[in-house]
């Protein structure tokens, strides 16, 4: 079980400036991207924020099709500070955002959680906690036309086209992927319902 960001407090230490160099270089050796001068990073105005403190993303994904479901950001004005929630993947009658993603080709899920946030590559860029964010100019999508480049029938400019670099930062982790776009759907219930309702119809 996770205690729900909305009743609790938590304190964090800033990163130290020289550990930032040494967090992102291990990020970078766990599978994730180096960045250059082109990337940018802005922020997705269309969806929720998910819950900053027990957003339990879930990722259900095929070889055709992928959706992201977390629990929404719902502020609570009768709260006073005195209590505190429990919140797990059978908490009902909670607020969860489902984004389905279009053509997805690639996704990473995992660290940095939002305490080393600071050491992915994209953070100096405008990357930040319990936020979303398309990735312009994206490195990770260039680095994949690279890859695809060895197909005897690949074309660079029909390759990159329609691709996108989608980031969401969690609490516990970050999810990222590229895709041609995204819908979203808000629904109410628990991530273990809509887990399963997501299982049905990956393709």
């Amino acid at each position: 079980m996770t205690l729900c960001a909305e009743h609790r407090q938590t304190r964090r230490a800033a990163q130290p400036a020289h550990l930032k160099g040494r967090v992102r270089a291990a990020l970078s050796g766990k599978g994730m991207y180096q960045v250059d001068g082109k990337d940018r990073v802005r922020e997705l105005t269309d969806i929720p924020q998910s819950s900053v403190g027990a957003p339990i993303p879930v990722v259900i994904a095929g070889e055709q099709s992928l959706a992201l479901a977390f629990y929404e950001e719902i502020s609570d004005p009768g709260w006073d500070g005195s209590t505190s929630r429990l919140v797990d993947p059978d908490t009902k009658e909670k607020s969860v955002v489902i984004i389905r993603f279009a053509d997805c080709s690639a996704h990473l899920f995992g660290e940095p959680n939002s305490e080393i946030l600071s050491g992915h590559p994209l953070y100096e860029r405008g990357l930040r906690a319990h936020g979303n964010f398309e990735v312009k100019n994206s490195s990770w999508i260039r680095a994949q036309e690279k890859m695809n480049a060895v197909h005897p029938f690949h074309r660079r400019l029909r390759f990159l086209k329609d691709k996108r670099h989608f980031v969401f930062a969690f609490h516990d982790s970050t999810f990222e992927c590229i895709a041609k776009g995204y819908t979203v759907e808000r629904v109410q219930g628990s991530i273990r319902e809509v887990s399963t309702r997501l299982g049905s119809e990956i393709e």
